[in-house]
C-alpha cells in the first residue's frame, strides 16, 4: 500500500480490500478499545471471544484461533493492527483510523458497519453511542456522504447506499472494505426486530460490564502477586 502525506494522517492511494475475517478482527479491536478499555489491548483469547460473540454481530462467526492469527498477520502488514509490548501475554491493538486515513467519526461508522452489517443512519447513531456521540442523524449522514464521495486519489468510496427495501422508510448503508456488495440482495434483507435489537444491546452491556470486572480483578491480583 502506498501513501501520500496529508498532515498527520497518511491517506491510502489504492483501495483497501479486507477478507470478512480481517474485517471482523479489526472491527472487534476497534469496539473493545472503546467499550472495555481496562482490558485493552486484547489478548488472543479475548480477541477470539469478541470475534465469535453472538450479540451485536452480523453475521455471527465461529472463527478458529489459526484464522484470527492469520488475519492479524495480514492486518499488521497493512498497518491496521500492531502488537502491544510490555506484557507477558501478546496483545493486539488497532491502528485503523490512521491506517485508512479517515477522521475518528468515519472510523467509528465503518467499525459498526463491519461488525453489525448494513444499517440506516439512525441505527448507526444509536449503535455508535458507546463509541462516539454524534450530535444528530444529519452528522452521521454527513460523514457517510463524505465516505461515499471519496475520491479515487484517496482510494475511492468506503461505503455504499443500498436500495430501500419494501416497508422501510430509510435506506441502509454498507461498507466497501471487503469489496463491492450486491446492493440489490442486501437491500431486500429484512431489518432486525426492535425488541430483539434492544435485548441484544442490553446483553452486550452486561457482557462488557462483566469483562470490565474481570479485567479489574486480574489487575488487582497481578498487583498483589496472586497470579
Amino acid at each position: 500500500m502506498f501513501f501520500i502525506l496529508t498532515g498527520i494522517i497518511p491517506v491510502p492511494t489504492t483501495p483497501l480490500l479486507l477478507t470478512p475475517t480481517e474485517a471482523r478482527v479489526v472491527a472487534t479491536l476497534m469496539e473493545k478499545a472503546r467499550t472495555v478499555p481496562d482490558s485493552y489491548p486484547l489478548s488472543m483469547v479475548a480477541l477470539l471471544s469478541g470475534c465469535n460473540q453472538k450479540t451485536s454481530r452480523e453475521p455471527t462467526m465461529n472463527l478458529a484461533e489459526a484464522e484470527v492469527a492469520e488475519a492479524l498477520g495480514n492486518l499488521k502488514d497493512l498497518a491496521l493492527v500492531r502488537e502491544s509490548s510490555g506484557s507477558r501475554v501478546t496483545r493486539f491493538e488497532h491502528n485503523f483510523q490512521r491506517g485508512v486515513g479517515v477522521p475518528e467519526q468515519s472510523a467509528v461508522i465503518l467499525g459498526l458497519l463491519m461488525l453489525r452489517g448494513p444499517q440506516t443512519a439512525g441505527e448507526l447513531r444509536l449503535n455508535t453511542e458507546r463509541w462516539y456521540k454524534f450530535a444528530d442523524i444529519s452528522s452521521v449522514e454527513g460523514f457517510l456522504d463524505e465516505m461515499l464521495e471519496r475520491s479515487a486519489e484517496k482510494g475511492g468510496p468506503l461505503v455504499v447506499k443500498l436500495p430501500r427495501s419494501a416497508g422501510e422508510r430509510e435506506q441502509r448503508w454498507a461498507h466497501l472494505l471487503c469489496g463491492p456488495v450486491d446492493a440489490n440482495a442486501m437491500g431486500t434483507k429484512a431489518p432486525e426486530g426492535g425488541n430483539s435489537t434492544r435485548l441484544e444491546a442490553r446483553i452486550e452491556v452486561l457482557e462488557e460490564e462483566v469483562a470490565q470486572l474481570r479485567a479489574t480483578v486480574q489487575k488487582l491480583c497481578s498487583e498483589l502477586g496472586l497470579n
